[in-house]
C-alpha cells in the first residue's frame, strides 16, 4: 500500500517522487539516482533497498525531466532516401536494437527521393528535437539557411558514405564485393557484360561500377565488351535496361546489377520476353534482400550484412554523443558473394 499523505489517504502513485524513495530506503536522493541509471555502481543491499522502494510504491521515473536536466533528448533522427525499399528494413532493425540498448528512440525521417524535403529535418534537428542524426543516404541534408553538418550535432553514416562528412561513416566494402562479381563471371567463361547502375552519381553505384571495370581489366578484359545502362535503385530501371538488352544483335551474356530489385526486375522482363536466365544470360545483383531467394531462379547477390551496418553506425553515433568518438573515420564490411541459380556458364558458342 502507497504511504499516506498528509490529509491521510494513500499518496497517488503519480505523486511519488524520489524523495518519497529516499526516505523510504533510508538512502539519500543522489544514491536513488544512481540506482535507477546505473544499477552496477551502488552495493547489492542498497540496491536492493531502493528497488523494493520503487515497487512498493510504484514509482515511475520522470524521463523527460531527466532528459532535460541532462539536455538531452534521447531521440535519434535516422534519415534514409524511401523508407518503402526493402534494403532498409534490416538496418532499421539493427539501428533500433543497438539504441534501445542505451535508452534512445528514434524519428525516421524519410525524404520519399525528394532532395525538397531535407530542409524539413535540417530544421527538426535544429530545434533541439534530437541528440544526433545517421544518415543513410550518401549526402548532407541541405537546409533553408544551414545545412545538417552546420548544426553542431554529433553524426554518423551508413549504407552510403558522405564525401566531405567528419563522421563515422559504415558501409559495405562496395569496391570489393564488385571485383569478386568480375571474377566470378571470369571463372563461368563469360567474355561480354552488361552493368545496370543505381542512380547517377550515388557513392555506393560508383564504386560499385568502378570495382566491377577494375575486376574485369585485371582479367584483361577490354572496356568494349562491357555494356553500360544508366538507371536507379529500383524496379523501373531494371525493366528500362532489360528492354534495351532486348533490342542488341549482339546480347552480354553476364549482367551486373547495382541492387537486387534492378536484378529481379532485369530477370523478369527478359523471361516475359522468352529467355532463359541463366542459359541465356547471367545476372547477379548487389543487396542480399529476402525476395532474391523466392524469386524464379534464384539471384546470385552479393549480401550487405544490413543488420550488423544498422547497429555499428548506431553503436559509432551513441560514442559520438556519449564520449565524443573519434570523428572521421571509414569502416566497411565486407559483402559476401550468395551463389544462388542465376549464374552459369554461357551457352556454347555464345
Amino acid at each position: 500500500m502507497n504511504k499516506a499523505a498528509p490529509n491521510g489517504r494513500p499518496r497517488a502513485r503519480s505523486s511519488v517522487t524520489i524523495q518519497h524513495i529516499a526516505a523510504r530506503a533510508g538512502v539519500s536522493t543522489a544514491t536513488v539516482s544512481r540506482t535507477l541509471a546505473n544499477p552496477d555502481v551502488v552495493t547489492a543491499k542498497t540496491r536492493e533497498r531502493v528497488l523494493r522502494a520503487v515497487a512498493e510504491t510504484g514509482y515511475t521515473p520522470n524521463v523527460a525531466a531527466r532528459n532535460l536536466r541532462a539536455r538531452r533528448s534521447m531521440m535519434i533522427l535516422v534519415v534514409l532516401p524511401n523508407v518503402a525499399n526493402p534494403f532498409f528494413a534490416q538496418v532499421l532493425r539493427g539501428v533500433d536494437d543497438e539504441l534501445v540498448t542505451a535508452g534512445y528512440d528514434m524519428i525516421i525521417g524519410n525524404l520519399d527521393n525528394l532532395v525538397a524535403r531535407e530542409a524539413r529535418y535540417v530544421r527538426l534537428a535544429q530545434a533541439g528535437q534530437v541528440d544526433g542524426v545517421l544518415l543513410m543516404t550518401g549526402r548532407i541534408p541541405k537546409g533553408d539557411t544551414r545545412n545538417m553538418d552546420d548544426l553542431g550535432l554529433p553524426m554518423a553514416a551508413v549504407c552510403a558514405a558522405v564525401p566531405g562528412l567528419a563522421a563515422p561513416q559504415i558501409v559495405a566494402d562496395d569496391r570489393g564485393a564488385s571485383i569478386a562479381v568480375a571474377k566470378h563471371f571470369i571463372g563461368l567463361g563469360h567474355q561480354r557484360f552488361g552493368y545496370v547502375s543505381g542512380l547517377q552519381g550515388n557513392v555506393n553505384d560508383v564504386q560499385r561500377y568502378a570495382g566491377f571495370l577494375e575486376g574485369l581489366d585485371a582479367a584483361g578484359v577490354p572496356r568494349e565488351a562491357v555494356t553500360y545502362w544508366p538507371g536507379d535503385f529500383n524496379l523501373r530501371a531494371g525493366v528500362e535496361a532489360a528492354r534495351a538488352f532486348l533490342t542488341l544483335a549482339e546480347r552480354p551474356t553476364a549482367v551486373y546489377a547495382a541492387c537486387d530489385e534492378i536484378a529481379i526486375a532485369f530477370i523478369k522482363t527478359v523471361s516475359d520476353a522468352g529467355l532463359e536466365v541463366p542459359k541465356d544470360v547471367s545476372i547477379i545483383g548487389f543487396d542480399g534482400i529476402e525476395f532474391a531467394e523466392f524469386i524464379s531462379p534464384t539471384l546470385t547477390t552479393m549480401r550487405q550484412p544490413r543488420y550488423e551496418l544498422g547497429r555499428a553506425s548506431a553503436r559509432a553515433l551513441l560514442e559520438e554523443i556519449q564520449d565524443g568518438g573519434t570523428g572521421e573515420r571509414l569502416i566497411e564490411l565486407p559483402a559476401p558473394m550468395v551463389v544462388g541459380d542465376s549464374t552459369a556458364p554461357p551457352r556454347p558458342g555464345r
